[in-house]
This record gives structure tokens, sequence and C-alpha cells, in this order.
């Protein structure tokens, strides 16, 4: 419609993820789809994605990929600046969607996605369904789309939050049964001039507009020639010259001739690059300031260790020895895991409830106070916490989070997410099995955040930590439950953890590091 406003979010510090159901549709309308879920092989290790994989994709497992999302947060744990919002505007078939495809090409950032105002058109009532069936109704006045919605969205997103987005069915007028998931970018074209930063309009002759319209509507709508020429005098057209045309006098930037004015583009790539690198922070200096907050600290209230009976001093003695072959490690560690999980339950707000005994007494016991609770692994070696977990919470429900070091700027990455539905009213527990300087666990928990997780319901459980994880998980993020069975108190300039307990993945999937790669925080590749 003439009214429609196309949307890209463009980011160099996080990237749009779907979880729960579907991703974005917009995304997986640009890169190829992925049958299914990456297999993760316990001889092979993973490596960081190379610019030229596809950023996003969705599959019939509901698992997302992305090229790899640099921190979108300070060393506080909370975003460091709001996205940049960029709107396009333009006549119907102005070729919006095509400028948009050229930008999102010319910058060359994984981290990207396509998003239109049309999923954002009010549900239709029985009478107006039978107008639109008759071309009728007029999909191009402003009252046709739920402004209401579109903010709403556009704020999470702002803010970083997971948002939900309508599929809007052209051929039956209706929005779709199933909703498409995302979470936050940091750049976006949209439309709504209170929450623009840059406003660029499309300006494309209107003969030229008419042609891709018919072109477009008969091809991929299923509408008539007859229709659509009605269509567009009666609405099309009007509403272009009254509500869309006059929006050129507050564009920063009109682009004559569409996706073809390579001057233009070229204007719009320069200020929004400009703009990333403003944003841009080196993950050491993030590192660096988390490092020194914590000297001569002592540790923080919000962390749990383990009490060091001789039971757990000795299956630590086991897992800690070099000379542990691989079946002794895995069968320690998994009694390990086992004990941390049964610990962390132990601080999980319980209610106080009466039943029944077959003997006909009443047993006054307790029982979880929340609606549930969703397991949550950190790649590759969070992943061998899950059995332990499954084992003591009877259907519990799990996700995964892929982070890796990036080898050419030295930050960690977000490459893959997989979140149950409904993430938002869990208990969370987020595992990864050794944690030394933190970097990995703090974009897990800023992930979790901005999919509406309360930080108060979140619990980092590890076998083994550094001083310097735990302080700056606890200095970031001071109401998550932080559970362990052991602290050590240094961290290396490799990022180990000393003593230490060497490369767990490693050592439990019997992998062997080159000698320049090694793990630390379990997932994160340096």
């Amino acid at each position: 419609c003439s009214s429609s406003i196309d949307n890209i979010n463009l980011t160099e510090n996080r990237g749009d993820l779907g979880s729960g159901d579907d991703s974005l549709d917009g995304l997986s309308n640009r890169v190829p789809r992925c049958p299914l879920t990456p297999s993760l092989s316990p001889r092979k290790r993973t490596t960081s994605q190379s610019k030229t994989e596809p950023p996003l994709l969705r599959t019939n497992k509901r698992t997302i990929y992305t090229a790899g999302r640099p921190p979108w947060y300070n060393v506080t744990g909370t975003t460091f600046k709001e996205a940049f919002v960029i709107g396009l505007c333009g006549g119907s078939a102005s070729g919006k969607t095509t400028v948009a495809n050229k930008i999102i090409e010319a910058l060359d950032v994984p981290w990207v996605v396509l998003l239109s105002m049309d999923s954002f058109y009010k549900v239709l009532n029985k009478e107006e369904q039978e107008l639109a069936a008759k071309n009728e109704y007029n999909f191009d006045h402003p009252d046709a789309f739920d402004f209401e919605l579109l903010v709403t969205v556009l704020r999470k997103l702002k803010k970083g939050k997971s948002i939900k987005v309508p599929v809007y069915d052209f051929t039956s007028h209706s929005r779709r049964k199933e909703w498409v998931r995302g979470i936050s970018l940091k750049w976006y074209i949209f439309s709504g001039v209170t929450l623009l930063d840059m406003k660029v309009f499309v300006d494309t002759d209107s003969d030229i507009r008419l042609i891709r319209r018919l072109k477009r509507d008969i091809s991929q709508r299923g509408r008539d020639i007859s229709g659509i020429i009605k269509q567009y005098n009666k609405f099309v057209k009007p509403a272009f010259e009254q509500y869309i045309e006059p929006t050129v006098q507050v564009a920063d930037i009109v682009v004559p001739r569409g996706g073809e004015n390579f001057v233009a583009l070229d204007l719009i790539v320069q200020h929004v690059h400009s703009q990333l690198e403003k944003v841009r922070i080196p993950h050491y200096s993030i590192q660096s300031a988390l490092a020194s907050a914590h000297q001569g600290q002592p540790l923080p209230k919000t962390l749990s260790v383990m009490e060091s009976t001789p039971q757990v001093l000795g299956m630590h003695t086991i897992i800690r020895n070099k000379e542990t072959n691989r079946d002794e490690f895995i069968f320690y560690s998994k009694r390990l895991m086992r004990l941390l999980i049964e610990h962390a339950l132990s601080f999980l707000p319980l209610k106080s409830v009466s039943v029944e005994t077959p003997q006909g007494s009443i047993y006054e016991g307790k029982r979880l106070s929340g609606k549930r609770i969703t397991g949550v692994s950190i790649l590759r070696a969070g992943e061998t916490m899950e059995q332990a977990l499954m084992a003591v919470c009877k259907d519990i429900r799990l996700g995964k989070i892929l982070i890796q070091t990036n080898h050419d700027t030295g930050e960690p990455e977000l490459h893959y997410l997989r979140l149950p539905k409904d993430i938002s009213e869990d208990y969370v527990i987020l595992m990864d099995s050794t944690v030394s300087t933190g970097a990995a666990a703090l974009m897990a928990v800023r992930v979790l955040l901005d999919h509406d997780v309360a930080e108060d319901k979140i619990f980092l459980l590890s076998l083994l930590m550094a001083e310097m994880g735990v302080h700056s998980v606890a200095y970031a993020f001071p109401k998550v439950r932080i559970i362990t069975t052991a602290v050590d108190k240094e961290v290396n300039d490799q990022f180990h953890i000393i003593p230490g307990i060497g490369n767990f993945g490693d050592r439990y999937f019997g992998t062997d590091a080159p000698s320049d790669w090694c793990e630390s925080d379990e997932g994160m590749d340096f």
C-alpha cells in the first residue's frame, strides 16, 4: 500500500534472533533455509562463523542462527545505547524494500533484519473482510494500521527487548494465527517521526510505481488487474497525495529513482557507518573494567559455594588431575553436576502446602512457588550439565546459547540461540561448566533479560569459577544467584582459571585443541 514503510534493523552490537515459535519471516526471505540444527560432534570443535555465512535462519525446529553479535551492553550489564532508527517512507512500490536491501548489502553488517509496516495492519471484522474481498476497503489510510502495536514493538526493540510481530496474509486480508518472534537489534529503518533518528524518503515516478504495483499484486497477492486499478485510483493515489507525499518536507534525505540512485545510497551508508563506530566498544575495555572493579573486594553475597565436604574435595582432586582418563573425568564430573543441581534447587522459592498421606494423615510440606523451571546451557560444555538437570527436574524445558570469540576483534559473539516459549515466566537455571572472566555468562544473562526473564529469577550454575568471573557477573547483574562447587583465585593471561581444571570441553568430549586455541567460559574461543 502507498502508506507502507519498510523497516531495517541495522546493528553493530546486536543481531535480531528469533526464539520460541518462529523467527521473523522477513529475515528468512533473504537468506537460504537451513534444514536442521547443526550437529555438535563430540570429536570436532566449533569455530566462529565467517561473514559469508547466513546471518539468520529459521527452521521447523525453531532454531535460530546468526553470524555472531558482539556485546551490546556496558560494564554494568545495561545496554549502552538505544537503537538508531532509520525511517524509509515512499509511495506504494516506490522501491523502499530495494533501497533497504541495497543499504544492507553496502553496510556488510551481518546483524541486519528487514521488517515491514505491512505486518501491522489491523484485524478486520466480518464487514471489513467483505469490503476487502471486493477491493472496497481502504488499506492505504492511516486508520488501517495498528499504530499502538507498532509503537509498542519499536519501543521494546529500542530498549533491547524481545518482541512478537504479527504476520499479515494479503490473500485472506487477515493476520495469521502464528506470530513471529525476535529480539532487538541496534539499528532500525522504520516509521514514526518521534522514534526516528534518520528519515529517508524514496521518490519514484508515479507511472513506474503503478507498473510495479500491478506486477507485484498479480504475481504475489493473487489480485486481478481491474481490482488493482480500481483500488489504486480510489485509495492508493489519494492516500499518497494526502499522507505520504507531504512527509518529504521532514525527510533528512530524499532518494530520487529509488534503488538506482547509488550516490544517495552511499551517503546513507556512510552516515550509518559513522554511527556504528560511535557505539563500538572494544571487548577488552569491558573486560578490563570488569577485572579492575572487583580488586580487593569480598566475594558477593549472591554467590553460593557448595560445602567442600571430603566427598566434594575428592571428586575435585580427580577431575583436576591432568592424568585422569576421560571415562573417570566424565563420571566424577557428572556426580558433581548432580550435587550442584540439587544444591541450586534449594534456593528456589517454595510455598507451604498440605497433602494427605496414604494413611489419611496430613503432611505439611513445600512446593515450588513459581510456574516452572527452564534450563539454558551455554554451548558447548554447558550442555554436559543438562542430563543432571533432567534427572532431578522432571519434564524440564531446555534452551541453548552459543557464544564464541571473534579471533579478529577479540570480542565475544552470540552465534546461536534457542529458547523455549514464554521463558519470561520461568525460573531459569543457566549452566556453564566453567566461568573464568565471565564474558560468556554476561552475554547469556543479557540475552535472558532481553527476553523479559526477571534478573532475580536467573541462577548461574558452574562446576568451577574464578573470582574474576564471579565479581564480573555480580557487578553487572547483582540480583543473579551464582552457584558453584568451587572458586579459584586467579585467571592467567590466556584466560585459564588457576589452578583450574583445564579445558573442560576438550577433556569431556575427547577433543584436542590446537596449541594456540583454548576455551574459557566454555564456548568462548580465544
